[in-house]
């Protein structure tokens, strides 16, 4: 299994997910943070499972909210380098400087 790194600008991602989906409804910003945790978690398991969808960038898909988890894959470490946690609406140019 992989350890998984959640970068600072991620985390904040899901931080502000959180607080949004929060503002909506008491309780929806926590069954967010799950979910996302929940992704990981299999990601770590099965890393290779997740097609490459950009350059050597992954994304998986978060259950139940309209969100990918865009991550690489560090084999020599044994770590999933998680990148950024975006709405799937959301223009690619966001998520796509963090990569340049």
């Amino acid at each position: 299994m992989y350890k998984s790194i959640i970068l600072p600008l991620a985390k904040e991602d899901i931080k502000e997910t959180a607080k949004w989906y929060n503002k909506r409804q008491k309780g929806l910003g926590k069954r967010f943070t799950k979910e996302v945790r929940k992704t990981v978690n299999y990601i770590c398991k099965n890393p290779e499972s997740i097609t490459i969808r950009y350059k050597n960038y992954r994304t998986a898909i978060v259950d139940v909210f309209p969100y990918m988890i865009h991550f690489i894959i560090d084999r020599d470490n044994k770590k999933i380098i998680i990148i950024a946690v975006f709405a799937m609406a959301r223009n690619p140019k966001h998520w796509g400087r963090r990569i340049e």
